[in-house]
């Protein structure tokens, strides 16, 4: 993709989907295998979050490694062309999302990011999802982005 004009750059980067990607459908089979149910891309949220489950009051956002500059991750990358665009409309990427989830918490709602490099290996995937969706919400201080932040790492590297 290196060798790529701008023009063919952005007719690809405009493909790319934002719904119903393999690592969200991959997140949706655990959860709907574990037996959960949930709604899909609840716009009446912040962040209009991948998977909803009314019931448990949670919320699981599938986030793409390179778009959301997932930390430490070898699928992270950045463009070799436009650079600095590319730096600052990750950091937007990742402000928009800190928003979203922090005003998800305030709502009561406990949000949980999965990212795409997790969705690769998902063996200990499915093990965190159904934690995460069996502990109750008053006592998740910090479930969510944080909580499991070492063992998602190991996936990424």
């Amino acid at each position: 993709m290196d060798n790529l004009t701008p023009e063919q750059r952005s007719e690809h980067m405009r493909q790319v989907r934002r719904q119903h990607t393999r690592p969200e459908l991959v997140v949706r089979r655990i959860a709907h295998a574990l037996g959960y149910r949930f709604r899909l891309h609840r716009k009446d949220l912040p962040g209009s979050p991948d998977l909803v489950f009314p019931r448990h009051h949670k919320a699981i956002f599938v986030h793409g490694c390179f778009w959301h500059g997932h930390e430490d991750c070898r699928y992270a990358t950045v463009p070799k062309t436009r650079t600095e665009w590319w730096i600052a409309k990750i950091a937007r990427n990742r402000e928009r999302d800190a928003r979203a989830l922090a005003m998800l918490r305030e709502l009561g709602w406990a949000p949980k990011i999965v990212w795409e490099c997790e969705t690769r290996k998902p063996a200990g995937l499915e093990e965190r999802i159904d934690n995460f969706l069996k502990t109750p919400l008053d006592g998740e201080a910090g479930v969510g982005e944080n909580s499991d932040r070492e063992a998602r790492n190991k996936l990424c590297r």
